[in-house]
């Protein structure tokens, strides 16, 4: 999941979350080839039976998760070979099991990217008054922002100044606190903790100590005119640095073939990441006991940002199950998951690969699932159309890619069930999002579908419908690959048993999937998808 993704942190004019030499090694293509190649589609015959008999097994996606998830993958990030492979082991499955193409290149659609990687010559140093320095190290305790993602203005390469704290970067009358009052932090490098204060209520520590608590930050550092922005991660908010340190230290965007614009045509200060290894050299002595607390005159921070830019390719894995309909084959019922995740986490343990196990390990494995089920049982009168997205991590870039070039009509979409994060957290609940949440009352009646064969189950799931909401301080909607579809008009309900101690971390790894409970919501999604398919309207 994107984000604080689930990948890319969703923020208001900023992508600082949903990470290049040259990729497109001769083997990679000579293999993707191969299988491009070896896709013509083949036809099984099965003999009528129902539907549910063939509905997925805890074994097979336990035996697809620990293959999936393996070291061998190396986190499947995007931008990377790493991703290529996991493309390739998706789309190798899916031939085998007889899919039709429905890419670009067989299997496979193309994703026009660009990669921004910083350089180890990139350089943040503290300058004590007495002259003494420490140089931070780049990844384990601090990362500077080569860019703050699509359409957002680059930021400086260069800083030297003072620094000067602002504790938490809060003005909120509620919470009696302006913590910019009596701050001169003009042509300095301001410092702010991007956490939630002692005081602050349930919501508003989702807010300050999450994603959606940064664009406020550095709306109001930029009205003082700062040299440099410093956000140091701690408590609640250490969780954002890993995801933000794999964003920038190797950040994805959408294709940009632009020249790199001047220091002179960057109109914002450079943005640092913080973890709190680095707190002891970024936040005052004594804070927070002394609220007051404030560097020591003549305390300066040196930044320097180098980094490199190089276009890549990423794939969308594009398959079919044609329907038995003649005229309604024509329509699909879309089920989609993400194939990326973070990649490797330089010093982090018990080791550095994130193999993204939940995320989106769970969903890329139960979609495999749902497309086996679907090739073996009755066909359905509607088609089925699998989307395993890349470079969701990056913000929802294969997503966006696909329903801005699709492979089919994106009218013809009669609805996507999207899966991220389906592995997790005990056994009955369920997270629903979509049917409250999609603009237009779109996924409504798609909801009531998902209700009526949730509670014709042996056991039903327990319906969590908390996140469903637009305006939830998680704004969960808007963090994985359904929002792209819903915004063209595509009902779509989303599915995950929510967010864990292990979320975007090297922990997340395929033994702590609940793999009893994750057969239970693929058969979940398998029946709804099946109904979808075979009603005689769409569900809108």
């Amino acid at each position: 999941m994107c984000g604080d993704s689930m990948g890319a942190m969703p923020m208001p004019s900023l992508t600082l979350l949903r990470p290049r030499a040259r990729v497109e090694h001769a083997a990679l293509g000579a293999a993707l080839a191969l299988l491009i190649g070896a896709c013509a589609p083949r036809t099984t015959v099965v003999a009528a039976a129902d539907a549910a008999g063939f509905a997925p097994t805890a074994d097979e996606l336990k035996r697809d998760l620990y293959a999936f998830a393996d070291d061998s993958m190396r986190g499947r990030e995007s931008g990377t070979i790493d991703e290529h492979r996991a493309a390739a082991f998706l789309a190798d499955r899916i031939r085998l099991l007889g899919l039709e193409p429905a890419g670009d290149s067989g299997f496979f659609q193309r994703v026009p990217l660009t990669r921004t990687e910083l350089s180890p010559q990139t350089t943040v140093v503290v300058t004590m008054p007495n002259g003494t320095t420490r140089a931070l190290k780049v990844g384990p305790e601090v990362a500077p922002a080569p860019s703050l993602g699509p359409g957002a203005p680059a930021p400086k390469r260069f800083a030297d100044a003072e620094l000067v704290f602002a504790q938490y970067g809060i003005v909120n009358k509620k919470l009696d606190r302006d913590d910019f009052a009596g701050v001169d932090a003009k042509g300095k490098i301001l410092v702010m903790v991007l956490d939630a204060p002692p005081n602050a209520d349930s919501v508003q520590k989702t807010m300050y100590a999450g994603p959606n608590g940064i664009a406020p930050r550095f709306t109001s550092a930029m009205q003082h005119g700062v040299a440099g922005i410093v956000l140091v991660c701690l408590g609640k908010g250490a969780e954002l640095y890993g995801p933000a340190s794999s964003q920038f230290l190797h950040a994805v965007t959408p294709r940009d073939t632009s020249r790199a614009p001047s220091e002179d045509e960057r109109p914002l200060p450079p943005v640092i990441f913080a973890s709190e290894a680095a707190a002891g050299a970024l936040v005052p002595a004594g804070w927070p006991v002394r609220a007051n607390a404030q560097f020591a005159a003549g305390t300066k921070l040196r930044v320097r940002v180098v980094a490199t830019r190089t276009q890549v390719t990423d794939y969308n894995v594009v398959g079919i199950v044609r329907g038995s309909d003649a005229a309604l084959a024509k329509s699909y019922v879309a089920v989609g998951a993400h194939l990326d995740h973070d990649g490797i986490r330089s010093g982090e343990s018990p080791d550095s690969i994130a193999n993204g196990a939940d995320d989106d390990g769970s969903g890329s494995v139960t979609a495999l699932a749902i497309a086996r089920a679907a090739m073996q049982a009755p066909r359905t009168k509607r088609s089925w159309l699998f989307v395993w997205h890349t470079a969701e991590e990056k913000g929802l870039l294969g997503s966006d890619y696909f329903t801005a070039h699709p492979t089919v009509p994106i009218d013809s979409i009669a609805a996507q069930l999207n899966a991220d994060m389906v592995g997790r957290n005990g056994d009955d609940s369920l997270y629903i999002v979509g049917p409250a949440s999609a603009p237009k009352s779109q996924s409504v009646v798609l909801g009531g579908v998902v209700d009526s064969v949730n509670a014709a189950m042996t056991r039903p799931f327990t319906f969590d419908r908390s996140f469903d909401s637009p305006t939830h301080p998680e704004r969960i909607y808007f963090r994985s690959d359904h929002y792209h579809y819903a915004k063209l008009g595509v009902p779509i309900i989303f599915f995950t048993t929510g967010l864990h101690p292990d979320y975007h971390k090297v922990t997340d790894s395929p033994e702590k999937i609940g793999y009893p409970k994750m057969a239970r919501v693929a058969t979940l999604m398998w029946q709804v998808g099946v109904a979808v398919a075979n009603r005689s309207t769409r569900p809108k």
